[in-house]
């Protein structure tokens, strides 16, 4: 037995809330951005993947106009940090909706350290940065779907096996349903199998 649901069906964004419990776990983009006038805005979002290999291309989803959406708009810029579980408390931090003077970084008390080839500001104390330049958006009711190209990746020794990011070193963390945040629980290997490596009869 099952109970149906429509959009229609839901009042508000009660449709939402059941899309976000169902669709977990979701990585984390922990985005940093400068507005043209040099305010440096930290913001996470859990509508976030790749969305192309060649070129490299990283997504987010942007609910609503945001600073940081109009800080990439004007200057083309943005970083993905990595969302680490050690910085939950950092990462839900620079959620709250700061007024666009003031830089969550400041606010939060999160480090700052310069990016290589963009001018949004890594977080310091995230393993991985994925600095990028704006590909395009896209416009899609009440969002903007944001693509990045990955113009330069910096990545702590720390993390790196046999130069490859280790899972078990990086302790990502995602967001869930309601206020519900998500660790790595056990972590298992299984490699795909091959139409050419299937057994025949």
């Amino acid at each position: 037995m099952r109970t149906d649901l429509t959009p229609e069906d839901l009042p508000g964004r009660a449709f939402y809330r059941l899309l976000t419990a169902v669709v977990v776990p979701r990585p984390i983009a922990w985005i940093s951005t400068t507005s043209a006038a040099g305010v440096d805005n930290l913001a996470p979002h859990s509508f976030f993947t790749i969305s192309c290999v060649e070129p490299p291309i990283v997504q987010f989803t942007s609910v609503g106009r945001k600073d940081h959406l109009r800080n990439i708009e004007e200057t083309g810029e943005f970083v993905v940090n990595f969302a680490p579980e050690r910085l939950q408390r950092e990462i839900n931090a620079t959620a709250t909706d700061y007024p666009p003077e003031v830089s969550e970084f400041d606010a939060v008390g999160v480090a700052r350290e310069p990016s290589s080839v963009v001018k949004p500001p890594r977080v310091a104390s995230s393993p991985v940065a994925l600095e990028c330049r704006l590909h395009s958006t896209m416009l899609l009711g009440d969002s903007t779907v944001v693509f990045g190209r990955v113009v330069h990746a910096a990545v702590e020794d720390e993390v790196l096996v046999d130069g490859h990011p280790e899972i078990s070193r990086l302790h990502p963390i995602a967001r869930l349903g309601k206020d519900e945040w998500g660790a790595m629980g056990e972590i298992t290997s299984l490699p795909r199998v091959r139409y050419a490596d299937l057994p025949r009869d």
